[in-house]
């Protein structure tokens, strides 16, 4: 049974207050902290930081020291294991990937992380709860649209979080919803390099207001 002290229980309470991940590709280190506190003013408990952006663990660091603990900071497009300690090492809690490695999602696990993989079938679907993942992020997005995750739905674990992420906007989100999706990645049409803390505070009230008008 998970608390709210447990890092599963965080998660929860996370998703329950809104379950979507921000996806901060190319930050700057020196623009994280900044950046993260709008979004956890906008109602943001799940942020996440892409490998391949400059300095991540920095900013994964940054972010994590500014933020209470009820936000959950990660790092994304994960590769390697090797990464995982370097994510522990900057405070981060959350590993999440484009593809559904199991070796790389066991060693996450290992390390005390949440995980969410990328998945694109079925088959990687259940490989990846089977190896241990937390949710499922269905990616790409945009080639695997609403039908896709009611069908998916019909036979993954009920209650199973199902975050579609790629070409994600708060008019295209509805749908997903209503097909099962239980939360969203959300990338450019969030965040873009060099974007001000009040334009990404704008777009995150944008997002936050349509998940709410859709979720009831």
């Amino acid at each position: 049974m998970t608390t709210p002290h447990t890092l599963n229980g965080r998660f929860d309470a996370a998703c329950a207050q809104l379950p979507l991940v921000a996806i901060l590709r190319g930050i700057e280190p020196a623009d994280a902290e900044a950046v993260g506190l709008v979004l956890f003013e906008e109602g943001f408990r799940l942020i996440e930081v892409p490998l391949n952006s400059p300095e991540p663990f920095a900013s994964i660091a940054a972010i994590r020291r500014a933020l209470p603990a009820e936000a959950l900071v990660g790092a994304g497009t994960m590769l390697a294991e090797p990464q995982v300690q370097s994510l522990r090492e900057a405070g981060g809690e959350l590993a999440v990937m484009p593809h559904a490695d199991p070796a790389l999602i066991r060693a996450a696990k290992a390390a005390g992380l949440l995980c969410v993989p990328g998945v694109a079938t079925p088959t990687e679907a259940f490989a990846a709860l089977a190896a241990g993942a937390d949710a499922l992020k269905l990616f790409p997005a945009e080639a695997l649209g609403p039908s896709v995750v009611k069908a998916w739905r019909a036979v993954l674990p009920r209650g199973l979080r199902l975050l579609p992420v790629g070409g994600i906007t708060p008019t295209t989100m509805a749908p997903y919803v209503a097909a099962g999706a239980g939360g969203f990645g959300l990338g450019s049409a969030l965040y873009r390099p060099g974007a001000k803390p009040a334009e990404v505070a704008e777009r995150a009230r944008d997002f936050a207001r349509a998940w709410r008008e859709i979720a009831g």
